[in-house]
């Protein structure tokens, strides 16, 4: 019997493809009770002016289970006392709707610093904007703790975020993530309007992931209506969702080398990229494919003869690849880079990571799994630190030219796109983006959403992250941050 087959008996609401289970208060918390034992992870915690959810996945047999609980007097039992990582969320509940988790540390907020124009702008009620936080203060120890804050503005074009550090004797004793810097109003935003418009806002949630969330949010409202896409615009997904992998794959591997001083890395990867994206700019008429997959298909056919200059760039891709491998292996780089924020499968487990920084120590979960019939990752466990990471999106990389290269010789025809009824309905939409599975889930109410709420892979990466710092060396800290492709956007909401 596997861990989602023992879920409790409760009322099922009608949400494709997996139904979404109500329990009680009290059958909640006799849940949330047994989650310490369970082998589910929490992959999202979200809520509406009603109800809290929470989205899990049973790594045994990849089925995924939507659980939700009643908010009563503005408040619900906390999932953190057992899943850790549900922290962040309840933080983020407590910002946008003001329901409090009973029975969680108290902690500050996530998104709001107080400088809103409202508090919890998506309760019923929204009350007065609340006075910004003072600075936290160091932790009582002992030993004098040196105050080390990075961020939130870099002196470069990046995701404003603090990421504020403790050290000891050089050694890191508390490692905290501090983001909402860039908090756009994307779940207010999106109410009230069509799949089809609505999409604009999931496209921008994170620019260099504009297509997986396009994509998760698609097959959300896709799931929904009860639609499918036509093949045509299915395969140009697929293309679109790998090139842009890659791209992001380089990019990160750019950073990595920049960070670790290995410059002839950093400029070919850099170059490499460039080389992608202006491609696609060909192909589809935008660097980043933004707006390019919408709920129903795809808003763009790709250019006559874009296949042959985004296969002739992939070809210096492949062709550059065993001389990457070869700096990476050798003496100089992977001495810097060999041991540097070591992480072990548990934890990933426990904070419900996925991407490369999971494959590399071995866990292997990849959401192209649920969405391509007998996909499996050809992607393996080398190693779980730095240098692994870097040779994890070098073969992620090199699959991802293969499956782009195989879907462009049995591209069919076809329209691009289907038609939508305005139906009511509920869905869930995973893609697998370059940092890991993004979901989107979402109510549509006669055509219209009436609430959704997206899961970044950032949700993941940063509560481990964390924890592998603790105990680094401060001069490690941009490296294994940077290692772990930690994304902000998405995550601002």
């Amino acid at each position: 019997m596997t861990a989602t087959e023992t879920l409790p008996t409760a009322e099922t609401i009608a949400c494709r493809p997996w139904p979404r289970l109500v329990l009680p208060r009290q059958e909640w918390s006799d849940f949330t009770a047994t989650l310490a034992e369970r082998p589910l992870v929490l992959l999202a915690l979200w809520a509406d002016t009603q109800q809290v959810h929470a989205l899990f996945r049973d790594p045994l047999t990849q089925d995924v289970a939507a659980v939700s609980t009643p908010v009563e007097a503005g408040a619900y039992p906390a999932l953190s006392p057992a899943k850790p990582n549900a922290a962040a969320f309840e933080r983020m509940i407590a910002d946008l709707w003001g329901h409090e988790a009973e029975g969680a540390a108290p902690a500050s907020p996530w998104l709001d610093h107080g400088q809103w124009l409202q508090a919890r702008p998506m309760a019923a009620r929204p009350e007065p904007a609340r006075l910004a936080d003072p600075p936290p203060e160091p932790v009582d120890t002992d030993t004098p703790l040196m105050q080390l804050s990075l961020g939130p503005i870099h002196g470069r074009v990046t995701d404003a975020a603090r990421l504020r550090l403790q050290v000891r004797d050089g050694s890191i004793a508390v490692a905290e993530g501090q983001l909402g810097f860039s908090h756009k109003g994307a779940m207010v935003l999106m109410r009230g309007k069509s799949p089809r418009t609505a999409a604009r806002f999931a496209a921008r949630l994170a620019g260099d992931s504009t297509v997986a969330h396009s994509l998760a949010f698609a097959l959300a409202a896709e799931a929904a209506l009860g639609v499918e896409a036509p093949d045509r615009a299915v395969a140009l997904r697929g293309v679109m969702l790998e090139i842009e992998r890659v791209a992001v794959h380089l990019d990160t591997l750019a950073e990595v080398a920049r960070l670790a001083g290995a410059a002839r890395v950093h400029a070919q990867c850099s170059a490499l990229r460039e080389h992608v994206l202006r491609a696609t700019a060909e192909a589809f008429g935008h660097r980043l494919m933004m707006d390019c997959v919408v709920p129903g298909g795809v808003a763009v056919e790709m250019a006559d003869n874009a296949d042959a200059a985004i296969l002739r760039v992939l070809g210096q891709i492949a062709s550059a690849l065993p001389g990457l491998r070869r700096l990476h292996e050798g003496s100089a780089l992977a001495s810097r880079l060999s041991g540097v924020g070591r992480v072990g499968v548990p934890l990933l487990v426990q904070c419900g990571a996925g991407g490369p920084a999971a494959r590399a120590a071995g866990h292997g979960f990849d959401a192209r799994m649920l969405n391509q019939s007998g996909f499996v990752p050809a992607a393996r466990a080398r190693r779980p630190d730095t240098l692994g990471r870097q040779q994890q999106r070098l073969d992620e990389i090199e699959g991802s030219l293969r499956l782009i290269s195989t879907t462009f010789q049995r591209l069919p025809f076809g329209p691009l796109t289907v038609a939508l009824p305005q139906e009511s309905g509920e869905g869930i939409g995973c893609a697998e983006s370059a940092r890991g599975d993004v979901w989107h889930w979402l109510r549509l109410d006669h055509g219209q959403i009436a609430t959704c709420f997206p899961r970044d892979p950032g949700w993941a990466l940063w509560p481990a992250a964390e924890a592998v710092l603790l105990g680094a060396a401060v001069e490690d800290a941009g490296l294994i941050a940077a290692s772990f492709g930690l994304s902000v956007s998405g995550m601002d909401l």
